[in-house]
């Protein structure tokens, strides 16, 4: 079988790990405290998205393709929750995942990779993971699209037209969400999320580039990544302020400043989907032709934005990456997945 497209192969990290993707699998490999890597692969034949060819249409398929994400993500982080909290991945002698401390890899040799040996549910982790995102994208929704648009409000008195204050107020939106992500950037968790991050895209830069995937190789390689997530967050808020820019802010003249404030979100949440399809274009489209010097330019924002989202990752870290990503490549290309360890636990929620 023929070996798959470097540029069909993505991630995303988790904590203590990471979801790598590719067009027919997907994979979660995730850090225990004991220092095993715990391992789940499955095919993406299981998601809606995919079932479904219309789908993916040019300037469609970027918004179902990031609602497809998300589900894969909470799959993964509900996992990842699963593998630091339950007890038979806890080091000898602890028994308080509290108090458990980050794993770690052998001093020699590589890490023990085992597999969820049975299936098995946990509805009330599901609901906690599930519960967490909604919260964040309220959270979200409240910071990067009210807070910006009451700020530039005031701006009207000073004499700035409305088409002026639209702009202005997309500017906060781009100060808001870099200084949240400098903000969250100083948290131990998050930090070590980010370097798993830097790993990922470690690991996928080695694939693209022909290099084998080891640790060494992978190190070498820049923790930037064109195709990153974060980038398409900067390419939606830039493309938001372009398009919103000429969006009449004050559709109901006369009516209280509330009233506007509401009805420019909602206009703002409508234009969502058209906006997150022309990024995703332009997304795949830097991805395609990475290797020129135009898209450094015009990519420029979303590739230095990385610095904050990406950190160099440590080679316990790089490990992780590796089998995750070596494990849908595997799986592309037919070849017969290693059988669970004899230490193998049993498996993660919903995994």
């Amino acid at each position: 079988m023929p070996t798959p497209d470097p540029t069909s192969f993505g991630g995303q990290a988790i904590v203590e790990g990471v979801m790598m993707r590719s067009r027919n699998h997907f994979a979660v490999a995730v850090r225990a405290p004991n220092g095993q890597i715990v391992l789940q692969q499955e095919p993406l034949s299981k998601s809606w998205l995919f079932r479904q060819k219309w789908l993916m249409v040019p300037f469609l398929r970027g918004t179902f393709a990031l609602l497809d994400a998300m589900s894969l993500g909470i799959k993964a982080m509900n996992f990842a929750s699963h593998v630091q909290l339950d007890e038979k991945y806890l080091p000898e002698g602890v028994t308080d995942p509290n108090q458990a401390t980050y794993g770690k890899a052998p001093e020699e040799g590589s890490s023990e990779i085992v597999k969820p040996l049975e299936k098995g549910g946990d509805t009330i982790r599901s609901m906690q993971v599930g519960a967490a995102m909604v919260l964040g994208l309220a959270l979200g929704v409240v910071l990067f699209v009210l807070v910006p648009n009451a700020m530039a409000e005031p701006l009207g008195n000073a004499g700035l037209s409305p088409t002026a204050i639209n702009v202005v107020s997309g500017v906060f939106k781009m100060i808001v969400f870099i200084g949240y992500l400098m903000a969250i950037s100083r948290m131990e968790a998050i930090r070590r999320v980010f370097q798993y991050h830097g790993a990922e895209h470690k690991a996928i830069n080695a694939l693209e580039m022909g290099e084998p995937l080891t640790t060494e190789a992978c190190m070498r390689q820049t923790r930037l990544h064109p195709r990153c997530g974060t980038s398409f967050a900067i390419i939606v808020l830039l493309v938001s302020i372009l398009i919103l820019t000429f969006i009449n802010r004050y559709l109901f003249p006369g009516a209280p400043l509330i009233v506007n404030l509401m009805a420019r979100f909602g206009v703002e949440l409508l234009l969502l989907p058209p906006i997150a399809g022309i990024s995703y274009e332009l997304i795949r489209i830097a991805g395609k032709f990475r290797h020129q010097k135009w898209v450094n330019v015009f990519f420029w924002p979303g590739l230095m934005t990385q610095y904050i989202t990406t950190a160099e990752p440590d080679r316990d870290q790089m490990e992780v990456a590796i089998v995750s990503l070596q494990s849908v490549i595997n799986a592309e290309m037919g070849l017969v997945p290693t059988p669970p360890t004899e230490s193998a636990a049993p498996a993660a929620a919903n995994a």
